[in-house]
């Protein structure tokens, strides 16, 4: 019997189960899909020459995370590689926004928009420099971040006070139009705010750009060597090391509770797990409460908040394999490894509104990734490996393009929004289409099926709005990864802090797993710890060693 069972093996879930064996736990990881990784894997099946990201593929999350940094991944194979330039955003008069590896780089590409816009630039970074210690520690650790918060106040107080809280709050438009008199500082963070599901009129979107803008001028978007998979087979391969168990194609069907208390889990084939300590899901909290957990076992209120839980945006997605570079008409855009795709502010509005109003947009706003550009290893010289996504409506009630799309994704509503996605592409880069060698179109529904936690498609493990972050994360009142069960985690992106490749969900449920544990080692932990090292070698193992390497 394991100490703990993990629920799903993506990124976050490898995370908690990786601190809890360096804890000494023996832990047991069951992954519906045939391999490991979540939304953090590669294929080769849009060509077999081209490595292309399944899912998520750009990580300055994951540059940034000291959950991350502590694991040392580097020692177990991970690489990380970098375009010339981190984002690009051209319109459609030739002139393109840059978000460089170097400050004074993005500051020139913002004054060909104004005269002094690449100075408000760097006055946006240098307030970011000087919170950046606290905002990192504050978004990665378990919420409420007491100590990193009350720093975080001192500086805030330090920096301007209220008056910057409250352009952090302000929606993004609103906040570009304050900081920039040209287009091109308002297009790097307002395209940055809708990587989550935030419109350019959303309160805190303007927080949320300027945070993402930050972290790809301080860390850029860096990829896994050889294809997104590198970062799970890093954290596979660490809690091998470490004695963990992985267990692919085997689907949890239900927590077992027995007088409040989580005991372990039935898989579908009817075989029961135990779990001596904790259980920790990797799974969506609408998945958890009431789907893997009985009604009977949750309060009423829980299940009547988790009812009104929004889900992000969906999201479609087309993969090429391509006989050449993207012919950008700014040439800026070459060495950027994400693009951003929409001729300003306002059609990044009205592609938002176009969603909100449950129609499929007729100008999708594109991120479009330059893989090759990224890491050369993933197609042959002088070929790209690219792909897009964009978003669309879970329930859709008409199509904005006037084609009739009604977002039931068979193959011909799958081709001919994956054709307009293109035909997005062609505005920006003349002859795009002539170029693509292979195709391959994950629709909403093809996202989940191939993992269930990407519910019709949402990203994100919910809203990025403000009304579900923090103590509203995943419904009012919680913010923590405890659940009304005891020793059972919620270790998802639908916990705090939501979305995106940083382990943070993981970690915070693995040290609320630990927490109450730590204080009276039990024989097990110490028999567990004292084989790891016998077979590593390693004396100086022992209890918080994955903290201090």
């Amino acid at each position: 019997m394991p100490d703990a069972v993990v629920i799903g093996a993506g990124p976050n879930g490898l995370v908690a189960a990786n601190l809890l064996a360096d804890e000494g736990w023996s832990v047991e990881v069951l992954e519906e899909q045939d391999e490991p990784g979540g939304a953090v894997r590669h294929d080769k099946g849009v060509d077999p020459d081209f490595t292309s990201d399944l899912f998520s593929a750009f990580y300055p999350l994951a540059a940034a995370s000291p959950v991350l940094a502590r694991l040392r991944l580097d020692r177990h194979g991970l690489r990380w590689s970098h375009a010339p330039r981190v984002l690009a955003h051209p319109v459609s008069d030739g002139r393109c926004a840059v978000l460089g590896r170097d400050l004074d780089d993005t500051a020139a590409s913002l004054d060909v928009f104004a005269d002094g816009d690449g100075a408000a630039w760097r006055d946006l970074h240098d307030v970011w420099e000087r919170l950046r210690p606290d905002i990192v520690k504050a978004l990665f650790t378990p919420f409420p971040p007491v100590r990193a918060t009350a720093r975080l106040a001192t500086r805030l107080h330090a920096a301007g006070g209220l008056r910057l809280a409250r352009s952090l709050v302000l929606p993004v438009r609103r906040l570009g139009e304050e900081e920039f008199r040209g287009e091109g500082g308002r297009l790097l963070l307002a395209g940055n705010a809708l990587h989550a599901d935030l419109a350019p009129e959303a309160a805190g979107s303007g927080g949320f750009g300027w945070l993402m803008s930050m972290l790809g001028q301080t860390y850029g978007f860096p990829v896994p060597e050889g294809g997104s998979g590198a970062l799970t087979e890093a954290l596979v391969r660490r809690l091998k090391e470490r004695g963990g168990v992985l267990r692919c194609g085997t689907r949890v069907s239900r927590v077992e509770v027995r007088q409040g208390r989580a005991v372990g889990v039935w898989t579908a084939d009817g075989e029961p797990v135990r779990a001596r300590r904790a259980v920790l899901a990797d799974v969506s909290a609408p998945a958890l409460y009431g789907g893997l957990v009985d009604s009977a076992h949750l309060p009423a209120q829980v299940l009547a908040d988790i009812r009104r839980f929004e889900w992000d945006f969906a999201t479609f997605k087309v993969d090429w394999a391509l006989d050449g570079p993207v012919p950008w008409q700014a040439p800026e855009a070459a060495g950027a490894g994400t693009v951003h795709l929409a001729d300003g502010v306002d059609e990044l509005t009205r592609f938002a509104a176009q969603v909100a109003m449950r129609q499929i947009p007729d100008r999708p706003f594109t991120l479009f990734g330059q893989m090759t550009t990224a890491d050369p290893t993933r197609s042959p010289e002088g070929t790209e490996s690219a792909w897009a996504y964009t978003h669309v409506p879970h329930e859709v009630r008409g199509d904005a393009g006037g084609e009739g799309l009604s977002g039931t994704w068979d193959h011909k509503e799958r081709e001919v929004f994956a054709d307009r996605v293109e035909q997005q592409v062609e505005r920006f880069a003349p002859g795009f289409r002539a170029r693509i060698r292979a195709r391959r179109i994950l629709a909403p529904s093809t996202l989940q099926s191939m993992n269930a936690n990407l519910h019709g498609g949402a990203i994100n493990g919910g809203t990025t709005a403000m009304h579900q972050q923090l103590v509203f994360r995943p419904v009012p009142g919680t913010g923590r990864p405890e659940t009304p069960v005891k020793h059972l985690y919620l270790a998802s992106a639908s916990a705090h802090p939501g979305g995106g490749v940083h382990g943070a969900p993981g970690a915070n449920a693995a040290r609320a797993a630990l927490r109450g544990h730590l204080a009276r080692p039990s024989l097990t932990r110490v028999q567990s710890l004292l084989t790891r090292r016998d077979r590593t070698g390693d004396r100086s193992a022992g209890p918080g060693d994955g903290e201090r390497r």
